[in-house]
């Protein structure tokens, strides 16, 4: 058993790329030794150290958090923030373990344990993470496909398959024409206009905006559905013209300034989120003043709004490929997961859907690399059939 313990710990520390030269060999050692290592996968066995039925985990990630503290007054982070925190644990873990001090019951029988492939249930290894990709409306109806590697040009814009760019200088402002820009589910994508306004697009998304603006007007555009992230260019640079976005039961207008809007179809509040400058947000003929740091939610249902101060990188990180769920609920939550990984997600367990979730993912990971990380904290278990997601 302890030959099992000391495997697993080199086997995670190659990975973090961590072996002595003398562990290599004793690597080596244990390959000649055991045939089953050529099947070992680094990322299901390190699974299989959280799931282990011996290993009383509270206990030992009280004592690793401990050791962290000891080692820096920073606190520490109840959840990882890079993929590759949760091998550092686990070779805490089975370093550990091999004094049996974690294990719940030390009569344990002798018997070597034999490490073999997980079975996968279901699809979820074929269920990647979002990537750059749109669809682009034309004033003609004509419609364009944007998708990451792949450059494309219209009469007005450039797209190098993660932005598209409108050039102002080509622009004919004789009459206002307007594009929309889509964003499906497992999508995202930024487009800079023509003024120079930048605007980052999150999953399941529709932008409408002109191709051009008339000099010296109030520019306006409409956020029709989602979420998107304003970088605004400055009246200043527009001859005092404002701008404004639209959106459902709102106007947002801004003088410039860098914002949120999320506004989907299947939630009943709009969230705008101020991170720079200032804004009125417009309901109803009622104006309302947000102040950097400052949240104002809208009740669609009751159109009744209350603005509090909030963590702005919480509710904006997703602009730069990172999770941010501090507070959020389960259910919350998986109507992220659902838009960017493109799955139907079901709570057969009702009571999970109010159960917060604290910590930080990367975009970039697998929804199998997701789930594990959240199953360990939060959720029980869970079951992939075909695209829909079972919480359980």
């Amino acid at each position: 058993m302890k030959d099992v313990f000391k495997i697993s710990e080199l086997l995670i520390k190659r990975k973090l790329k961590a072996l002595t030269d003398s562990e290599k060999l004793e690597l080596k050692g244990f390959k000649e030794k055991y045939s089953f290592l050529k099947e070992v996968k680094i990322d299901q066995l390190v699974d299989k150290i959280d799931r282990l039925p011996e290993v009383d985990n509270k206990k030992a990630w009280k004592s690793i958090k401990a050791k962290f503290h000891e080692r820096n007054d920073k606190p520490v982070i109840t959840i990882v923030k890079r993929p590759w925190f949760k091998y550092v644990a686990a070779a805490i873990v089975v370093s550990l373990m091999a004094t049996t001090f974690f294990l719940k019951n030390k009569s344990i029988s002798n018997e070597p344990i034999k490490i073999s492939p997980e079975i996968v249930k279901s699809n979820i290894e074929n269920i990647n993470p979002g990537t750059d990709k749109a669809t682009l409306t034309l004033g003609n109806g004509e419609v364009v496909v944007l998708e990451k590697g792949v450059s494309v040009k219209t009469q007005n814009a450039k797209s190098n398959g993660k932005e598209i760019v409108y050039d102002a200088n080509k622009q004919d402002v004789s009459k206002v024409v307007y594009n929309y820009l889509t964003i499906p589910r497992g999508g995202q994508f930024t487009i800079q206009l023509s003024d120079g306004t930048k605007v980052w697009l999150n999953s399941e998304s529709q932008l409408k905006f002109p191709v051009a603006f008339v000099e010296g007007k109030t520019r306006q555009v409409e956020l029709v559905y989602g979420e998107a992230y304003f970088e605004v260019s400055p009246s200043t640079e527009h001859k005092g013209a404002h701008f404004e976005v639209y959106n459902m039961k709102q106007k947002v207008e801004v003088v410039g300034t860098e914002f949120n809007i999320k506004a989907y179809k299947d939630e009943a509040n709009i969230y705008t989120t101020l991170v720079k400058g200032k804004v009125n947000v417009e309901i109803e003929s009622k104006k309302q003043k947000l102040v950097p740091n400052e949240q104002l939610n809208l009740d669609i249902k009751n159109n009744t709004s209350k603005i509090k101060t909030v963590d702005v990188y919480n509710e904006i990180s997703w602009k730069d490929g990172v999770f941010a769920f501090k507070g959020k609920s389960l259910k919350e939550i998986m109507k992220v997961i659902s838009r960017w990984y493109d799955v139907d997600v079901i709570f057969e367990n009702k009571n999970l859907e109010s159960v917060e979730f604290k910590g930080s993912l990367d975009k970039k990971q697998s929804l199998k690399e997701i789930l594990s990380i959240m199953k360990s904290t939060t959720i029980n278990n869970y079951e992939m059939k075909d695209k829909t997601l079972i919480i359980r």
